[in-house]
């Protein structure tokens, strides 16, 4: 049987304006698979992972190929050039190149289904809050401090999710080291994972909601 959760959104003075369900299409406590959750994560963490590491081949160091002493009659080995990987400071065999490619691949369908169970699970745990507007006018980091107490978030974790761009709430929330503002269409498992609470636009809940 599917559990259907209802949510209240309140107004910046912490009063609840309105109740909205979420799509029992979508959200639920129907479980998945903890292996699929794990996919989407090492999905994500992948393609965001850039290669700076990078070594120099044979070709791109600048020495001399004149052997470092001649081949017979010394005791030693037959050496090559001074080059060589094998001697210190020189190139690298089978290091590593910038041109790594990390990323990996996964479908669309399972990321669905692995971020809604994400959003179900918060619901349960009344993790997610949602806020009707953040309507000021001045841009002042006091603004938002003032609505995270209200709402008693001042001391959690907390995602905002937006539907859209706003210098006002951007430039509020960015001296807030536990704060991390994002759009509805770039929630992923881990600021799900990593934040306590999840306080969404009423705006940003009803595209998620479709």
């Amino acid at each position: 049987m599917k559990m259907v959760y209802s949510v209240d959104v309140y107004n910046k003075e912490w009063k609840v304006v309105s109740k909205i369900e979420l799509n029992e299409s979508s959200f639920s406590d129907s479980p998945v698979s903890p292996n699929l959750l794990h996919e989407y994560y090492l999905y994500q963490m992948a393609n965001a992972r850039v290669s700076i590491a990078n070594t120099k081949t044979r070709w791109e160091v600048a020495w001399s190929n004149k052997k470092i002493f001649k081949q017979k009659w010394t005791g030693n080995a037959r050496a090559w050039e001074k080059r060589s990987p094998i001697r210190r400071w020189w190139w690298v065999a089978f290091g590593p190149r910038t041109e790594r490619n990390f990323s990996k691949s996964m479908n669309k369908k399972s990321r669905k289904l692995a971020i809604n169970w994400l959003i179900s699970l918060k619901a349960k745990d009344n993790a997610i809050l949602w806020l009707d507007s953040f309507e000021f006018k001045d841009i002042k980091t006091k603004n938002a401090i003032s609505v995270l107490k209200n709402i008693w978030l001042q001391n959690e974790k907390v995602l905002f999710v937006m539907d859209k761009r706003s210098p006002l709430i951007e430039k509020s929330f960015s001296n807030m080291e536990n704060v991390k503002y994002i759009l509805v269409d770039y929630i992923n498992p881990y600021d799900l994972m990593y934040y306590n609470k999840v306080l969404f636009l009423q705006s940003a809940l009803e595209i998620l909601n479709k």
